[in-house]
């Protein structure tokens, strides 16, 4: 590994992205969202009307599907194929195709190797790299492993206001609890790469902090980390 890495992981609607990105930005860090990258080859299969509860052709499919992301946390970028995905791979559709993608070993292989590569080349800055396996499976021996949590209650409501800022429509918190709590069985139970804290995790529970509070604490973990 050529470049600090820090390794956020955690279920759905706790936080991650927004933690991230705010850690990202205070460190002078680079960011990569690795979610994004699941959900942009789910909506590629979609595009490309592939069935995505067939493994097979998503294996094959997904291995002519560029993705490119861009590492600015001011700024984060996804594409595939040279076309800019930011907003789409956000929908209704890919959200609920998400976990059936992401599930096919072909696709974690290929995306595993483009996360590393990311890190790779990072530079001296270190990157912030948040999922549900980087701490277990992409960076194992990442010097700094967070795994953020919030009661579900809370994730659903986190969640749904952040819908519904972004697409101006409201979204119901009760379906977002139980499509976040649906999210969970499948990637926590799943054979490839499951959500699992590592062993070495620090555990942060967002249940009742805000986002500075939460950024801060991950700050002095990193600091505390790096000797600074």
């Amino acid at each position: 590994m050529s470049a600090f890495a820090v390794a956020v992981d955690g279920p759905a609607g706790s936080g991650k992205s927004s933690v991230c990105r705010g850690v990202a930005s205070e460190l002078g860090m680079r960011y990569l969202d690795t979610g994004a990258m699941y959900r942009a080859i789910t909506w590629a299969m979609l595009d490309a009307d592939i069935d995505v509860e067939d493994a097979e052709s998503i294996a094959a499919a997904a291995q002519s599907v560029q993705i490119t992301s861009g590492t600015d946390p001011h700024k984060p970028t996804i594409s595939v194929n040279g076309q800019d995905v930011s907003e789409p791979i956000r929908s209704a559709d890919v959200t609920g195709a998400v976990s059936a993608v992401s599930a096919v070993p072909a696709v974690r292989q290929l995306l595993v190797e483009l996360q590393r590569d990311e890190v790779a080349h990072a530079g001296a800055s270190g990157i912030v790299v948040e999922g549900r396996d980087i701490g277990t499976v992409v960076l194992p021996d990442a010097p700094v492993k967070i795994f953020l949590t919030a009661d579900p209650a809370v994730r659903a409501l986190r969640r749904a206001k952040e819908d519904s800022e972004r697409t101006n429509v409201h979204v119901s918190v009760a379906d977002t609890e139980a499509a976040l709590i649906a999210r969970d069985e499948k990637d926590s139970t799943r054979a490839s790469s499951p959500l699992t804290q590592a062993q070495d995790a620090i555990v942060v529970d967002t249940t009742e902090l805000n986002l500075q509070q939460v950024i801060a604490e991950v700050v002095s973990q990193i600091k505390a980390a790096r000797g600074a």
